[in-house]
This record gives structure tokens, C-alpha cells and sequence, in this order.
């Protein structure tokens, strides 16, 4: 076999298993995990069930790896708006970019419900979901502490991690009220106060910098 073919058909298996996944994400938003049987994942990809079972021994199996896909999509989406000169630029560029479109979205809110009640029933999902919170978290944490430095003040790791919490506990209350309910805010609203908030947590002047981006 060369290596051409070898590589086709890697692609090709990546491709169907991207497919299942996919297809299990979106019935999970409409039905929550119950409601993604197996059969309803096979029609919703249009594969047999076979196909699902060559890929993925258990439903568990297949659920698992699409919150792991998800929950991992969502931190490099939320990072990827961290864009800026200066660290306290790309902070400010990061915490709007978690509370507007494409990382504030009503399918995200209804994965989140969907998955929420199956992560405190199942062990493995529950590493899953401490890991992807401690890799965002971490990542804010090395940010908040870049930006500290920056502003030319020394803090330690304990109130660092602190602060990382309390700033994080903020985006995730306006990104899970933004999803929920888009309508229930003016445009710009939830950046503005995310910008505000997680400015006064840190006692730095995060508006001055939004507003010039």
C-alpha cells in the first residue's frame, strides 16, 4: 500500500468519525443525551448503525469523545479572539470575544444543558470536564498574571489563581445569560459589562483598551 493510500484512508476514517461526532453534538443540543440513541445518530449522519459501532464500541464511547471535542472547541474559539500587542489588550479582546457571537450561541447553551446532567452521572465525563476547566482557567490565570507584570505589580500564585477564578466564574455567568437569552440585552450590552467586571476584579482600566481596538 503506499503511502497515498495509506493517507486516504486515515482522512477518510477521520472524516466519517468527525460525522458521528457532529451528528451526536446536534442531538444532543435538541434531546440532551438520552434523546442521542444510537439509531438517531446513524440517521442524522445517514450511516448505518454498523458504521457508529466500527468507530466507537459504546454510545458512552461516542458521547464522550463529542464533549471532549466540544468543550476543547470552546476554549480555543474563546482564546483565539485574544489578539493584541500587550497582554492587557489580548485580555480585554478575550473576555469580549467570550461573551459575543460565535462563542455566545444558543446551540452551545443547549449542548451545555444537554451534557450537564450526564457529566455529574459519569466519572470519565467528569475528567473530561475538570480538565477543560482547568486548561481555560490556567490559560486565563498565565494571562491575568502576564498582565499584572505588565501594569508593573507583583502578586503570587495563590491570589493569581484567585483572581483567575473569579474572572472566569463572570465569564461564564454572562456567556451562559447571553446564550440563554440574547434577547434579554441591548448589542454591545455584555461585552461592555464584562469588560467593566472583570476590569474592577483586577483593578485595571480594561474599557480604555476595548474601545481602541
Amino acid at each position: 500500500m503506499t503511502g497515498d493510500r495509506r493517507k486516504f484512508r486515515r482522512e477518510g476514517a477521520d472524516q466519517r468519525k468527525e460525522a458521528l461526532v457532529r451528528a451526536t453534538l446536534s442531538l444532543i443540543a435538541e434531546e440532551g443525551v438520552r434523546g442521542a440513541t444510537v439509531r438517531a445518530i446513524a440517521e442524522r449522519a445517514e450511516v448505518t448503525q454498523g458504521l457508529i459501532r466500527h468507530y466507537f464500541s459504546t454510545k458512552e464511547e461516542l458521547v464522550l469523545a463529542a464533549y471532549t471535542q466540544h468543550m476543547n472547541a470552546m476554549t480555543d474559539q474563546t482564546f483565539a479572539g485574544a489578539e493584541g500587542a500587550t497582554a492587557k489588550a489580548r485580555l480585554a479582546a478575550l473576555v469580549v470575544a467570550s461573551v459575543t457571537p460565535p462563542v455566545v450561541d444558543p446551540a452551545a447553551i443547549g449542548l451545555w444543558a444537554g451534557f450537564l446532567n450526564h457529566v455529574r452521572q459519569n466519572a470519565r465525563m467528569q475528567e473530561v470536564h475538570a480538565r477543560t476547566y482547568h486548561d481555560f482557567r490556567d490559560r486565563l490565570e498565565a494571562l491575568i498574571a502576564e498582565v499584572l507584570r505588565e501594569d508593573g505589580r507583583a502578586i503570587d500564585a495563590g491570589a493569581c489563581r484567585r483572581l483567575a477564578i473569579a474572572c472566569n466564574a463572570v465569564i461564564d455567568g454572562l456567556w451562559l445569560e447571553g446564550g440563554a437569552l440574547p434577547e434579554a440585552f441591548e448589542e454591545g450590552e455584555l461585552a461592555t459589562i464584562v469588560v467593566q467586571s472583570v476590569g474592577a476584579i483586577l483593578g485595571l482600566n480594561l474599557t480604555d483598551v476595548e474601545a481602541r481596538q
